[in-house]
């Protein structure tokens, strides 16, 4: 008399296959309706999070199912299998993102002029529906910037604030910022009084040229007229971007100073949502200054 030896069949490698395929299609959904619809970024955060924690579930199920093929030979260990393949996908996206947030600091805005950082033009408002964050940047905040990323700084060119002008609004452009608005002027102003005199109609004189030109000097310390004559001879520009593959929204301010024969330049750039930026407000902004030290090569100081 045959003998048939029926194997049992692992519920959990079943039920994680399932619960696999759907966290990656919630997953990928969800990429495609922020990036390309209307979907909010805290509501996009909330779904990825679910995503993530459903490709979880489903890794320990398959992990289950794996174990009771081991021990005894149960079916299911291509399901499990096929799970894990589903849920290594939000798996890594979200343990990249769990990684930086623990890891970097709990700023949302970063500035090359973390004693003085440029205002806004208009400051950025967004409904951060339930992620909460701190209104204003805190000088702690400016200090944990300062830890985390020493190597963003400014910029100073030896060049004419015009023609710095010219390279900052290109390298935005290919850097994906859309300029929105604009305050200051890219040519210096000149008091009336520095203007030479026109000689009268019909006048033989001749204005004489001195024979000698007095040199500025730079100030010893920079009081309130200093600041007033710099920021004369100024341009900030304010803008947004958008992150190539994931859309998340971020805006830039770019402020540029004419000092003696040099233009400075610095940059700042924040996330339009949450309290942590997960570092991309700092690589926005470090790629946008080492691509404009390659479009003024040769004049950075």
């Amino acid at each position: 008399m045959a003998i048939r030896f029926d194997r049992p069949v692992s519920n959990s490698a079943r039920f994680s296959r399932r619960i696999g395929a759907f966290a990656l299609v919630l997953w990928v959904a969800v990429l495609i309706a922020h990036r390309f619809g209307g979907l909010a970024t805290p509501y996009f955060v909330l779904l990825v999070l679910f995503s993530f924690g459903c490709a979880l579930f489903a890794a320990l199920l398959a992990a289950e199912g794996l174990r009771s093929l081991w021990m005894t030979g149960a079916e299911g260990g291509l399901d499990a299998l096929k799970a894990l393949i589903f849920a290594i996908f939000p798996l890594a996206f979200g343990g990249f993102a769990a990684e930086r947030y623990l890891t970097l600091p709990a700023i949302y805005d970063v500035s090359t002029d973390v004693s003085s950082a440029p205002d806004w033009l208009s400051p950025p408002h967004a409904d951060q529906i339930w992620m909460k964050r701190n209104p204003d940047v805190s000088p702690q905040e400016r200090e944990e910037q300062l830890l985390a990323y020493p190597e963003l700084t400014g910029r100073r060119y030896e060049g004419a604030i015009d023609r710095v002008l010219e390279a900052v609004k290109k390298v935005a452009k290919q850097n994906r910022i859309t300029i929105t608005k604009t305050e200051g002027e890219g040519e210096p102003v000149r008091d009336l009084e520095d203007v030479p005199a026109k000689p009268a109609p019909g006048s033989d004189a001749v204005a004489e040229a001195p024979d000698q030109v007095p040199v500025p000097m730079p100030r010893p310390f920079e009081d309130d007229v200093a600041k007033l004559i710099r920021g004369a001879n100024g341009v900030t520009l304010q803008g947004e971007t958008r992150t190539l593959i994931l859309g998340l929204r971020f805006d830039v301010l770019i402020r540029l100073r004419e000092e003696a024969e040099t233009t400075f330049v610095d940059i700042r750039v924040a996330s339009r949502y949450g309290q942590s930026d997960l570092g991309l407000s700092a690589e926005i902004a470090g790629e946008y200054l080492a691509a404009l030290d390659m479009e003024l090569l040769g004049i950075a100081g």
